[in-house]
Order: structure tokens, then sequence, then C-alpha cells
């Protein structure tokens, strides 16, 4: 297995690590604006849903660091990823214009991460992980 092959896919996560926890950085310092952006767009208790996704991004982004149930973790944040581009990022409510333009490319970063988490699930952590530890790489799978 060649050097990018082993190293990549932890530096793959770390992106991943580095995107979630400046997002729950962003969470914690506009809490407010962002809770009163979420009542506006009809989110039921706007304060509690932000606690839990601060848990879930912070459970995610540990556990992709570590890769240790990567899969699981992936899976978890590209739902979490796709009902907050779907919620929050609903450009097709915006007329034409630059408010409608910034939503949409929220839309499609949001959309392109989930890609990336996809990706994480069906192809695992790579063998820099805890969880490919004595499993000969792969996420686990036997081969």
């Amino acid at each position: 297995m060649s050097f990018s092959e082993t190293i990549s896919p932890f530096f793959g996560r770390c992106a991943f690590v580095l995107f979630f926890l400046k997002s729950a950085m962003d969470i914690l310092g506009n809490w407010h604006s962002i809770a009163t952006d979420m009542a506006a767009k009809h989110v039921p208790i706007p304060p509690l849903v932000l606690l839990v996704v601060l848990l879930l991004i912070a459970m995610g982004s540990i556990s992709l660091l570590f890769g240790y149930h990567t899969r699981h973790a992936a899976l978890m944040l590209f739902g979490l990823t796709m009902i907050a581009a779907v919620t929050m990022h609903d450009f097709w409510h915006f007329p034409d214009g630059h408010e409608r333009a910034d939503q949409f490319g929220m839309f499609v970063r949001d959309f392109a991460i989930s890609g990336g988490l996809l990706l994480m699930v069906g192809l695992g952590p790579g063998p820099f992980a805890v969880d490919s530890r004595g499993k000969n790489g792969g996420g686990g799978k036997k081969r």
C-alpha cells in the first residue's frame, strides 16, 4: 500500500473534522442569531435543536478524528448535514438575486460535504484508524 493510500484518508478525515468544528464554533459564536433564523424557518425549539446539533458534531468529529466507528459517524454527520442544507439553506424560497445565490452556494457546499461523507461510509476510514487496527486496513472489512 502506497504512502498516499495510507495517509490521505486520515487527512481527509481531518478536513471533515476541521469543517465541523468550525461549524460548531460558528454556532457557539452566533447562538442567538442562528436560533432566530431557525425559528423563522419553523424549526421547533431552536435552542434544544442547536444543543443536539453541537453534541452530534462533537461526537462525530471525535469519531472521525480517531477513526473510531467512522462509518457510523460519517452516516450521522451526513444526515445532519443534509437536514441542515434542506432546512437552513432553502434557496428555492428566495427570489432571484444575491441572497438566493448565497443560499444556493451554501446548499451546494453542504451537498458536496455530504457526498464526501457517503464516500467514507462506503470506503471506510482507511488504514490509519482505530477501526482498522489489526485488520489489514480498509475499515475492518475482510479481504
